[in-house]
């Protein structure tokens, strides 16, 4: 599964694209958003961001080893994130914080 995530101030649009599939997208506004989570990936396992929103608990983190603790890749308001990404998902997470406020 591939993706991205961008933010512009005000909305949040998290984009999943498996093999074979046509794109999923889905669109938050940031003040919208409770909370954050953000698991830095490692040199054996990829990371995630998560958004969280209000009367709802975040995801869970999937045991077994392809999924290495990140949340199911059903989860809308998540993506995955390699080792070269913790930099800039840290960045992103800390501007959707900041507009939260």
């Amino acid at each position: 599964m591939l993706g991205s995530i961008s933010f512009d101030g005000e909305w949040i649009t998290i984009r999943k694209t498996a093999a074979g599939k046509a794109p999923r997208e889905a669109r938050l506004r940031a003040s919208d958003v409770s909370g954050t989570r953000m698991k830095p990936a490692t040199r054996l396992f990829h990371g995630y961001v998560q958004f969280v929103l209000p009367g709802s608990l975040p995801a869970d983190e999937s045991n077994g080893l392809l999924a290495a603790g990140r949340p199911p890749q059903s989860d809308p308001h998540s993506l995955s994130i390699p080792r070269r990404s913790n930099d800039a998902a840290a960045k992103l997470v800390a501007a959707v914080e900041q507009a939260r406020r």
